[in-house]
């Protein structure tokens, strides 16, 4: 279907998004053998509600903020189930049939690769971060995570069979990861990544849950998360957010970043001072020729409302400049165009590689691979994440 197909123009109106918490039960049991499964792990993808099923199979969920979820079941020895949901402020139920794992299959397709700290060590600075948080965070099951170096692309991959467990210090939250998918190109300086996580909240003190109550705040005030939950409330302005539109052309001297990079890579190896001093000049230019346009625009200009109740639409032309300007962003970032004028409020880019991103009421995401973030958001990884389901305090 066309894109016009799917999108109805229009502005969403707050009264439109407002609604109860909902509850989801259900009952879980195998398809094969035709019996109940206790114990069952039932959770909401990338949000805080997770539980076990009951000896009979049965299970709920409450108090659930409407939205959109995957609802992940495991148990061992069948395969893990998934389902995309749509949560109201009604009760949905569900029955939750999963099938046994086919072993032989698994043993053919499975490839491990032995354990690596180096490896491992840049896995934890592009998916946990290097920032002030990721200083405390903790991978509690570091060979949990199967990973891959391609030295030739300066490419990192990985994925995990198992939950990755990481208490985050920081925020105050235990993050189970199961990552079916980990890019990091060290060439173009891109991170990607893709899984079912679950957020449990770590008990502490009352200073302790105190400090994790204003790191929160910090994490999510500016954030996109903030950002989208201002478009569907219709406040971008009055929580501080400016949006305009930002025209980029590549710029015709500056060679493609692997080119560089394998020029580098040559000189370098041949100790060749002046040549790599010379593609390092190069790889000091912008990439693109950039033009702001001054003019904010609205959030009529990139809002849209989809068929589907509880899941909108973002869409725009070229690049969408993002400003927050109630913080300030002390980083340096080469690719982010910043006029000269502007003050050092915290700036985001975001590129769609779609001709639109599906986002829910939660202020998420959920078009796989749409969106890149450059600037202020790009910095923000495992150590920086709230769960969806995430409210700030009065």
């Amino acid at each position: 279907m066309r894109f016009l197909l799917y999108l109805l123009i229009g502005m969403i109106f707050p009264a439109a998004v407002m609604g109860q918490n909902g509850t989801i039960i259900g009952k879980v049991s195998s398809a094969d053998i035709q019996i109940p499964l206790g114990n069952a792990s039932v959770f909401l993808s990338n949000a805080t509600f997770g539980t076990a099923t009951a000896a009979d199979g049965t299970f709920k969920l409450q108090n659930v903020k409407p939205g959109q979820y995957e609802l992940v079941v495991t148990y061992v020895g069948y395969d893990t189930y998934y389902q995309t949901i749509m949560v109201t402020g009604t009760t949905l139920q569900l029955n939750i049939e999963m099938h046994l794992k086919n072993n032989a299959m698994e043993e053919v397709s499975i490839v491990s690769h032995k354990f690596s700290k180096e490896n491992f060590d840049k896995f934890c600075k592009a998916f946990v971060g290097e920032s002030p948080n990721a200083k405390l965070c903790k991978v509690i099951n570091p060979k949990g995570i199967d990973l891959v170096y391609h030295k030739f692309e300066k490419v990192l991959e990985g994925h995990s069979d198992d939950f990755l467990i990481i208490d985050n210090k920081a925020l105050g939250y235990r993050v189970r990861y199961l990552i079916n998918e980990f890019k990091s190109d060290e060439v173009n300086y891109m991170i990607s990544y893709e899984g079912k996580v679950l957020y449990e909240e770590l008990k502490g003190s009352k200073a302790q849950l105190a400090r994790w109550r204003k790191k929160r705040e910090e994490v999510y005030y500016g954030s996109s998360m903030h950002f989208m939950r201002s478009l569907i409330h219709g406040d971008m302005d009055q929580q501080g957010f400016v949006i305009r539109q930002l025209v980029r052309k590549p710029n015709p001297e500056r060679p493609p970043q692997i080119v560089i990079q394998q020029k580098l890579d040559k000189f370098y190896a041949q100790q060749n001072r002046d040549s790599v001093e010379h593609w390092q000049a190069l790889s000091h230019l912008r990439r693109y020729n950039e033009t702001l346009i001054r003019q904010p625009m609205k959030i009529e200009d990139i809002l849209r409302r989809t068929e589907q109740p509880g899941i909108f639409a973002i869409t725009f032309p070229d690049y969408l400049y993002v400003v927050y300007t109630k913080k300030r962003d002390e980083d340096h970032f080469n690719d982010v165009y910043r006029p000269l004028e502007m003050e050092n409020f915290a700036t985001s880019v975001i590129t769609l590689y779609k001709p639109y991103a599906l986002f829910d009421l939660n202020g998420v995401v959920i078009s796989p691979h749409a969106t890149l973030y450059e600037g202020t958001w790009s910095k923000d990884r495992v150590a920086e994440q709230l769960p969806v389901d995430y409210v700030p305090g009065p």
